[in-house]
């Protein structure tokens, strides 16, 4: 009830009532329209009084401020179920991992064998120049490592 909140957080009911006004608290109302504020409405009113009492923002600051949370928190949900997304497609196209690979502090990624083209050289069409010497030789990076490397 808004006599209880008020009193919990040394604020003046009308103080809530001009929240709610501005559209940043929404309680819900009980039968008698008695405002019955949840756990997430007083965790929100915590984050508009830390705003106005200790960073002095004004409350169409705090507006943007909830509302830049809400959109992050929503990104961050969807980035969430993208990457759980990812993991399953992943986990279904992607061979089995060795014992090796499964204990491995990093994950190691097994790429195909590439076989390095050689292209014909300005001197004459019948020469190739040399391969340099990372071309030669497969990856033996600790992350990626073809085929040809085990």
């Amino acid at each position: 009830m808004i006599s209880a909140v008020a009193e919990q957080y040394q604020i003046h009911p009308q103080t809530l009532r001009l929240y709610e006004r501005e559209g940043l608290l929404k309680p819900s109302r009980s039968e008698g329209n008695t405002r019955l504020y949840t756990q997430e409405d007083l965790q929100r009113l915590e984050v508009i009084l830390k705003l106005t009492r200790d960073f002095g923002v004004n409350l169409a600051g705090v507006e943007i401020i909830l509302n830049m949370r809400e959109k992050m928190a929503a990104i961050e949900r969807q980035v969430e179920e993208f990457v759980r997304t990812l993991n399953e497609e992943l986990a279904v196209h992607l061979p089995a991992p060795s014992k090796e690979e499964r204990n491995s502090l990093i994950p190691v990624i097994t790429l195909p064998s590439v076989t390095p083209v050689r292209r014909e050289s300005k001197k004459g069409a019948g020469e190739a120049p040399p391969l340099s010497s990372s071309a030669s030789r497969p990856s033996t990076s600790p992350i990626t490592r073809t085929s040809a490397s085990r």
